[in-house]
């Protein structure tokens, strides 16, 4: 009897759940969601599946998933193994012919990969790319000085539109093409926030490893404008490794993104809280 009676509530907390989720089910039907993966969620394989998980349960209920990966720590790693020796200006680590060699076979290779595997183990039907396939990313050197790191100067969806059609999900390291065929790193937060804006994309998810935007007194806000970022920004509110990410943020709302929300990657299931749940995950920005 004691069992029959914990099915039951544990039917009836279903049950509410779903209720709860519908509506917002309902809103990102055929919706592009970009998610830029780091932080804890690539650290575990734990963290790996579950973040698959939600993909792809995403992917079931309509909504068009794209995935963006940086990978800075394992390609410092196999840098360190292979032993190729780095130089830095102003703290940036200058990517020459050797750097991005390694950075390519790292991102393209290893992490993409693995990350296409944990999809497709979900249930999934994920395709590993670059930004060269198809010419998807074009790129202009963001600074000469720092060599082959490059900056989005053009984005085309096509190939995207194309795995959505066919119910993929596109999983992306940000590496792209110049315009005399060199090969660029891009930062990972850049890349999302231009596929995002090409995509005209209902959601850009940027997973971190804190719990979003904080004000003066350490709270984190929960919803922002694009003039409250920048004032926060010329304030000193935000600092420090924020300010690229809210930038990334106010670029793709330019660029026409419904909103960009920056939350915390190692709570479980963050992808879906914010999504399908009322009160949402981290720090949702709006143009206005």
């Amino acid at each position: 009897m004691r069992a029959r009676d914990d099915m039951n509530r544990d039917n009836a907390a279903i049950a509410r759940t779903l209720n709860e989720a519908l509506p917002y089910l309902r809103r990102y039907d055929d919706a592009t969601v970009v998610i830029k993966l780091g932080g804890h969620a690539m650290g575990s394989d734990e963290g790996m599946a579950s973040f698959a998980r939600d993909v792809v349960l995403m992917r079931t209920v309509g909504i068009n998933p794209v995935i963006v990966h940086g990978g800075g720590p394992m390609i410092n790693a196999m840098l360190e193994r292979l032993g190729v020796q780095s130089t830095f200006v102003r703290g940036k680590r200058v990517t020459d012919a050797a750097t991005m060699q390694v950075v390519e076979m790292v991102l393209a290779g290893e992490i993409n990969k693995r990350i296409v595997q944990a999809l497709n183990t979900a249930g999934g039907r994920a395709v590993g790319l670059t930004g060269k396939d198809a010419d998807m990313i074009t790129c202009v050197a963001d600074d000469p000085e720092l060599g082959f790191v490059g900056a989005p100067s053009e984005v085309d969806p096509r190939l995207l539109h194309s795995l959505f059609r066919d119910e993929m999900i596109p999983v992306i390291a940000p590496i792209g093409t110049g315009e005399n065929d060199e090969t660029y790193n891009i930062n990972g937060d850049t890349a999302a926030g231009a596929i995002a804006g090409a995509l005209k994309a209902d959601r850009l998810l940027l997973l971190t490893d804190v719990t979003g935007v904080k004000d003066a007194s350490g709270e984190v806000v929960t919803e922002l404008s694009a003039a409250q970022v920048r004032a926060m920004t010329e304030d000193g509110t935000i600092a420090g490794g924020m300010i690229p990410k809210t930038q990334t943020a106010l670029d793709a709302l330019a660029a026409g993104v419904r909103a960009v929300v920056i939350l915390d990657g190692r709570v479980p299931n963050a992808v879906l809280l914010e999504l399908f749940t009322s009160h949402g995950a981290g720090s949702l920005i709006r143009q206005a």
